[in-house]
């Protein structure tokens, strides 16, 4: 059985990328660190460094061994908190990741329904989808909610659809007299306001131009935050297309307006991503259950 305190020490040194910055880090001196260090490859009989005059770098073993030493961590702060939790009678924690369009149209309102059942811990984080991909994989985040069925996950990771949610033109008052519905051609020359970021989301909004064999816009102001985009729309002429549950707080409050594009049928799938080696916890499990019941 591997100590638990080598392996922290092991990942301060990875992180830190040399021997005085995981001292420094843990507080411990450096002959101290190289000890703990020289323990573990003792107990694994083999080296997990190679050290050269640039500082250390993994060998395959101390690559396989970082993997895993992550998700240890991660997995051990977690128990603690869990503990924690129990003893006030909050369940948890659950650690939920995901894009931004994803985490406002489904989150809130399953978190919403959970809570009905009692107290509950959970940590929101937001990002790409490859760093969501990687936090699966370090244990940081159990769920990744995200845009699903653009193309196939890494080969670790499984993936869920669970709703729908199609796209439309979102406009401010300075275009009340827009509407019922727009084609693209039309309003293409329009000030826009679209996301920067070369993920899903932007994928299927280029997806919708090229359809419409319409050029892509060029008085853009390319923005990724989308409280910051549906402002922008709410205060000026500019226009941007967006899934309908993204925003529909706005247009429940007559802010903003939701407009079909004709001839663009683009819907947006909404689901999980986890790892496919991993089941997920009971809570887990409820928070999934709780986004299915708003479908």
């Amino acid at each position: 059985m591997i100590d638990p305190r080598l392996l922290r020490t092991f990942l301060a040194v990875c992180r830190e990328g040399s021997i005085s910055g995981a001292a420094r880090r843990l507080n411990i001196s450096q002959p101290s660190v190289s000890v703990a260090i020289g323990q573990l490859e003792h107990a694994l009989g083999g080296s997990l460094f190679d050290r050269g005059r640039r500082g250390i770098v993994l060998t395959a073993a101390g690559i396989a061994l970082f993997e895993r030493s992550e998700r240890m961590d991660a997995l051990l702060r977690e128990a603690e908190e869990a503990v924690k939790l129990a003893r006030h009678g909050v369940a948890g924690p659950l650690r939920i990741g995901g894009t931004p369009g994803a985490l406002v149209s489904l989150v809130p309102a399953a978190l919403g329904r959970m809570e009905q059942g009692g107290h509950v811990a959970v940590h929101v984080l937001e990002g790409s989808d490859a760093h969501l991909a990687d936090l699966l994989r370090r244990g940081e985040i159990e769920v990744a909610v995200v845009t699903t069925g653009i193309e196939p996950p890494p080969e670790d990771i499984s993936e869920r659809s669970i709703a729908r949610d199609p796209f439309a033109l979102i406009v401010g008052r300075a275009h009340d007299s827009l509407g019922p519905s727009v084609a693209l051609p039309e309003i293409a020359g329009m000030p826009w306001v679209l996301p920067h970021a070369g993920g899903a989301f932007r994928r299927q909004i280029e997806a919708l131009f090229l359809s419409a064999e319409v050029p892509l816009p060029l008085n853009v102001i390319r923005c990724d935050s989308l409280l910051t985009s549906k402002e922008i729309v709410r205060r000026s002429e500019r226009v941007t297309v967006l899934p309908r549950g993204v925003v529909a707080a706005e247009l429940s409050m007559g802010l903003l307006r939701a407009l079909p594009i004709e001839g663009a049928e683009i819907t947006r799938n909404i689901g999980i991503r986890m790892l496919a080696d991993r089941s997920l916890s009971d809570i887990g499990e409820a928070f999934v259950d709780a986004m299915l019941k708003g479908i």
